[in-house]
């Protein structure tokens, strides 16, 4: 593929977005399901309602004050996040899965003043409007009934204080970019969450990007599937309103093929897990249909065809496109390790899948795979906002390449951790740099390598330093694995350590098999991939489990809570 000119517009401010967004008028922004049919916004629209609730925010007193935004994804939502950052406010988006409890602590944690909301969650801050410390103004985005309470303030009434502000000659204020703009609460896979101080120019950064280095234009649909709050979706949000894309907004997993049905995405944005489910789909059905070995006999004619020049694969794989829409193309995929085969697999179709690579703490996006220069199994080079480098350690792989701990420095990199001076000097090194806490490697050409996080490492008794997430990458390839978590157990002895695949079983392919069958079978199918393994990598247990692994909001496994 050639390196075609990226033609967007650069986001150089919160407030300066929405009159680029403006300009765009009459084009869909966003397309959502209300009920059985479907809404939309255009761009213009869109604009108006950042501005207005900029207007309205500020009204209310709340335009230096820290706003939290939580619920579905919807246009109010991301325009609430537009409106509060462009006000000059501090805008933190929150998990909606978390337990009430928590979300109430961390935000009196950060003395947060306001909190914009969907419907699902006015009857769950029942207790944060008569107990919280800080809290004092609650907007819900839909509210059924009108209310005396005067702590509530319904999303239409800031829309109306709005309004009547811009009719007074309200404008955006001019804020510096270097402060703090966004505050972020990690996912906790690790165990604890930190709290991520972002300022205007890490995200700018970020999002400019994104716009730079990944292949998509104006005229592409894409459907936003992650959840918002995380700042992987969130920046690609903003880069696709950079860009001018139509969003669809799928409301929840048990409607994603419809959704895709009816949106027509021609690309993702994703995290490994749903490509790795998009694949079994394919394969699964294909089983079903007693298509499988006709399937696996077409993908090697098209190959064949695509040397010599001639690729018919939109035609031969129509109908397997056609679960997704029908128009996919492309697939950025990022948030965690993915199998460098899914990639291979995914081009058979015709669909191009560019690993990203990036981290919450810098806005989040490191490095992204050049659509037009892809390197199997990397994640690319480091994005144009930011550098990145090894630590030396002295280590050599295999390759010849330094490993050690991948470091970046640039203008994406966070502010650091809200009230937290000891996490902050163990995140950054003497000079300067910020610590992903990931191990890697660069190539001659820059193309960073992951090989696992140094959390994770697991040591063996001759001293071998083993990542789980690399067997796991071998595991993915199994298709009797639906997920699995690579430990080091202890043998008898309790000085050995073994490594052991803690495995959820593929439950469509094996149907109402007894769990001995299960067993047999995943055993049989490690057995042989330990044939192709180095002696300190062979996987010596098996551990089966009968309920999919505990996940983040961006499906991440929550690798702290395997035991």
């Amino acid at each position: 593929m050639k390196k075609t000119e990226r033609i967007f517009t650069p986001m150089t401010s919160f407030k300066d977005m929405v009159p680029s967004i403006a300009a765009r008028g009459d084009k869909i922004a966003f397309r959502y399901p209300t009920g059985k049919t479907f809404g939309s916004t255009t761009y213009a629209e869109f604009a108006a309602k950042i501005k207005t609730l900029a207007a309205g925010f500020t009204a209310m007193g709340l335009a230096d004050e820290r706003v939290a935004v939580i619920g579905e994804t919807s246009p109010e939502w991301v325009a609430s996040y537009l409106a509060i950052t462009a006000a000059g406010g501090i805008v933190i988006p929150m998990d909606k899965e978390l337990a009430i409890e928590e979300i109430e602590g961390l935000l009196a944690g950060v003395n947060a003043k306001a909190i914009v909301y969907s419907a699902t969650f006015h009857k769950k801050l029942e207790h944060a409007r008569e107990n919280h410390p800080s809290l004092s103004i609650f907007v819900p985005i839909s509210l059924e009934s009108e209310t005396d309470d005067d702590r509530i303030v319904s999303f239409d009434n800031v829309l109306e204080m709005g309004k009547k502000s811009l009719e007074a000659g309200y404008s955006f204020p001019t804020r510096d970019p270097e402060a703090m703009a966004v505050m972020l609460f990690t996912s906790g896979t690790t165990g604890s969450s930190k709290c991520v101080m972002l300022s205007e120019k890490n995200i700018c950064s970020c999002v400019n990007s994104a716009c730079q280095t990944v292949n998509f234009s104006e005229n592409d649909t894409t459907v936003s599937v992650l959840p918002l709050h995380h700042t992987y979706e969130l920046a690609i949000m903003l880069a696709s309103l950079c860009y001018g894309i139509t969003i669809g907004i799928n409301d929840t997993l048990r409607h994603l093929m419809r959704n895709f049905a009816e949106f027509k995405p021609t690309g993702l944005v994703l995290v490994p897990l749903f490509v790795n489910t998009m694949h079994k789909r394919i394969w699964d059905e294909a089983r079903k249909k007693g298509k499988d070995k006709l399937l696996r006999r077409m993908i090697k004619i098209s190959n064949g065809l695509r040397r010599v020049g001639l690729d018919l694969r939109r035609k031969l794989f129509g109908s397997v496109l056609g679960a997704f829409g029908g128009r996919l193309e492309k697939i950025i995929c990022g948030g965690a390790p993915l199998n460098p085969e899914m990639v291979k697999n995914f081009e058979a179709f015709g669909v191009q899948i560019c690993e990203g690579y990036g981290i919450t703490e810098c806005s989040p996006l490191i490095a992204v795979t050049p659509y037009y220069a892809p390197k199997p199994g990397s994640v690319g080079p480091a994005v144009p906002c930011c550098e990145s480098r090894i630590a030396k350690t002295g280590n050599k792989n295999d390759k010849g390449f330094d490993e050690g701990e991948i470091q970046v420095k640039g203008d994406n990199v966070m502010l650091g951790y809200y009230n937290n001076p000891e996490q902050n000097a163990a995140s950054f090194t003497e000079d300067g740099w910020y610590r992903t806490g990931d191990v890697g490697y660069m190539d001659e050409d820059g193309y960073i390598y992951i090989t696992g996080r140094l959390k994770s490492v697991i040591v063996l008794e001759n001293g071998k330093n083993v990542f789980p997430e690399e067997i796991e990458e071998y595991l993915e390839k199994i298709e009797e694995i639906a997920e699995s978590v690579v430990v080091g157990r202890k043998d008898t002895d309790g000085e050995t350590v073994l490594l052991t695949a803690i495995v959820y079983p593929n439950k469509e392919l094996f149907g109402d098999a007894d769990n001995e069958t299960v067993y047999k079978t995943i055993y049989g199918k490690l057995t042989e991939l330990n044939k192709t393994l180095p002696s300190f990598k062979k996987i010596k247990g098996l551990e089966l489990r009968d309920t999919e692994f505990e996940k983040t909001t961006s499906r991440k496994i929550k690798r702290h809570l395997v035991k």
